[in-house]
């Protein structure tokens, strides 16, 4: 086959075959090659960035000024031509929503029970929809519960510990704390019978209370099902994306500079140290491995064993590429990532476009690619590259060689994590856990 000139030079700058350029853009026109499934998923933010809490380490709540968001309601128009293109532009057997914010439930009940008739309205026949909803459930009530439960939603709730350590950094607006609304969320899901998974964010205050944090999730919440998600914020981030940081708003290795309590910091004061990091993780594993094996799930732990097993990774933060998880605006904006909310990252808007052509584009692809691309050679020479491949674009802010990628920050916390938990795990593999299609795709972008 004869490629155009356009897609021969994609191909030698992306490092990949003409006809696998050929075929991503083609399916974006609803071409695909035999064999070729379509796959994306999008996080939709029906509020866009208003929320009810004030919680210190929210990376969204600043996209109010940076997108000058003026009115943060998705309409129903804009609903409906949303929900005829997302199942339009994909080929899997089960179509998954994730409903995001911002506080998704601003919205009102009225506006999700109208999702629920749309997507019957809209959906094919042998294909089945699900809906997961990130919540930081203190707008919910019994009305609530009983929708979420008859129509079998997920929910995500943010939780970060007990008592202090949840009410440190998440504060309603008026600075009150949280807690109590939120713990009575989680006994009223369990009471109407609701799946649903704690998000808990491990930041720079909780990092060194793992036991803490994780018994209680345990034995005091019930959940069965754990994300954790470290704190990892540079400064300037409510202007500057990633990779359009100032210069002198990066460290190299192994700088002073690298860590939260450092005057001359390059993340935010609540940003979770690298090696707490893995210690947290190090020591929830021993205390899950010794306990809690095969009955409770965490997303981390789940995934790294698919990884050892020789399966993809269930998360995209530890998968070699990116790009097939998009976020969508209230106003129909796409763009690349929930944590590439910029203007540099916009793809286009829904209506203008179909959510297949602006995923399935060159400017997405170019996205996706650069996370293996532009991996340092520190990573490439890492006994961990397989398990980490780098982690989240978003956190590699310290600077390497001339002329090579930027490091996670989070680099030396993984490999803490990974030497220390390695040499625990038996050759025969336990299986890991089926995830939630939603949450085996993305769940880096969940704090809500």
């Amino acid at each position: 086959m004869t490629y155009s000139q356009i897609i021969l030079d994609t191909s030698k700058r992306l490092n990949i075959s003409p006809e696998a350029v050929h075929t991503y853009l083609a399916a974006g026109t609803g071409e695909r090659a035999a064999g070729v499934e379509r796959s994306l998923h999008a996080t939709i933010k029906p509020v866009g960035s208003a929320c009810n809490l004030d919680c210190t380490y929210c990376y969204y709540l600043s996209k109010e000024q940076l997108l000058s968001q003026k009115s943060r309601r998705m309409k129903e128009e804009a609903l409906e031509r949303f929900i005829v293109d997302y199942i339009a532009s994909q080929d899997a057997s089960e179509i998954a929503f994730t409903w995001h914010g911002g506080e998704p439930t601003l919205m009102g009940l009225k506006f999700f029970e109208r999702v629920v008739e749309l997507q019957k309205k809209h959906l094919p026949a042998g294909r089945s929809i699900s809906n997961d909803l990130q919540t930081n459930g203190t707008l919910l009530d019994d009305t609530w519960y009983r929708f979420l439960s008859e129509n079998a939603f997920l929910v995500g709730l943010s939780i970060d510990g007990p008592r202090a350590l949840h009410d440190f950094y998440r504060p309603t607006k008026k600075g009150k704390p949280t807690f109590d609304k939120v713990f009575a969320a989680t006994q009223q899901l369990r009471k109407y019978g609701i799946q649903f998974s704690t998000l808990t964010t491990v930041n720079r205050h909780n990092a060194g209370s793992a036991l803490e944090v994780y018994r209680f999730l345990r034995d005091e919440v019930g959940t069965s099902y754990m994300q954790f998600i470290p704190c990892v914020e540079p400064k300037q981030f409510e202007r500057h994306a990633p990779a359009y940081l100032p210069s002198n708003q990066l460290a190299s290795t192994g700088s002073a500079r690298a860590h939260p309590d450092h005057p001359m910091s390059v993340v935010t004061d609540w940003s979770v140290e690298s090696e707490a990091w893995g210690t947290f993780l190090a020591e929830v594993f021993d205390e899950w491995q010794a306990h809690d094996q095969g009955k409770v799930k965490i997303n981390l732990f789940e995934s790294m064993f698919a990884q050892l097993a020789g399966r993809p990774s269930l998360m995209c933060t530890s998968s070699p590429f990116c790009g097939k998880n998009v976020a969508l605006e209230h106003d129909g904006r796409v763009y690349s990532c929930d944590h590439f909310v910029y203007p540099e990252y916009e793809l286009g808007r829904v209506g203008d476009q179909t959510l297949a052509e602006m995923v399935f584009s060159l400017k997405q692809l170019e996205f996706g690619l650069d996370k293996h691309n532009s991996l340092p050679s520190e990573c490439k020479t890492c006994p961990y590259l397989k398990l980490c491949w780098g982690e989240c674009p978003r956190t590699r802010i310290l600077k390497t060689r001339e002329g090579e990628g930027n490091l996670s920050y989070l680099c030396r916390g993984w490999k803490k994590f990974f030497a220390h938990v390695l040499p625990r795990i038996p050759r025969q593999l336990p299986a890991p856990a089926k995830l939630h299609p939603a949450t085996s795709l993305v769940r880096d972008n969940n704090r809500s």
